[in-house]
């Protein structure tokens, strides 16, 4: 973590401090956003997202929410879970890796045209230096896109992250994503939080200069 940002020490610690493996070993076929917010995603994807572009989804599972009637030109996925990752039918190809002991990405410089993570953000320990393999493996101009709601795991997220409310959650990763030196960092919101009803969603997005 850079020492521009300043974090107490604790920030990136986790109530379960157990390796990841041994918590993402049992499939989870579930979605752990509910149908408005996984539509309102879609919507966002089928807008940003590049349909003749290479896609990399990050810290995925076994499904992508990606609109159905687009075949992008590749889909990467990256996940902790392979059977997750082999059931989703929208990956091409997929790696599992634990991004928290190693946060590289086994990919090539300037390879993808967009890279999305899906209410994931919170696990990561080592945010900043993930942003900047996303940075790398971008090409120019080429987009990220951060969404979260107020669901998680909350054993696994870091402390920062259940010390904030969604504000502070926004400003949190559009920090990730400035001090990883993407351009035109900014956040909407997909959809509304309505008490026992439906789930929040932003999106954080960022473009590599």
């Amino acid at each position: 973590m850079s020492d521009r940002l300043q974090f107490p020490d604790g920030a990136f610690d986790r109530i379960d401090g157990e390796e990841d493996e041994f918590f993402y070993e049992p499939p989870r076929l579930v979605l752990h956003i509910d149908e408005g917010a996984v539509a309102a995603l879609t919507a966002y994807y089928r807008e940003a997202l590049p349909p003749d572009g290479v896609v990399l989804d990050l810290m995925s599972s076994w499904v992508s929410h990606l609109p159905p009637e687009i075949a992008y030109a590749e889909v990467i996925g990256h996940g902790m879970n392979a059977t997750e990752l082999a059931a989703n039918p929208r990956l091409g190809r997929w790696f599992v890796r634990n991004l928290n002991q190693t946060p590289d990405l086994p990919l090539g410089d300037a390879c993808v045209d967009a890279v999305t993570i899906c209410v994931s953000i919170q696990y990561l320990q080592q945010p900043v230096a993930v942003m900047r393999e996303i940075e790398r493996v971008l090409r120019p101009g080429g987009l990220v896109a951060i969404s979260f709601s107020n669901r998680c795991f909350w054993t696994k997220a870091v402390a920062i992250w259940r010390s904030l409310d969604d504000a502070g959650h926004a400003r949190l990763v559009s920090l990730y994503l400035a001090e990883a030196g993407f351009d035109a960092v900014e956040t909407r919101q997909l959809a509304e939080w309505i008490e026992d009803e439906r789930d929040p969603l932003y999106v954080v997005t960022g473009r590599k200069p």
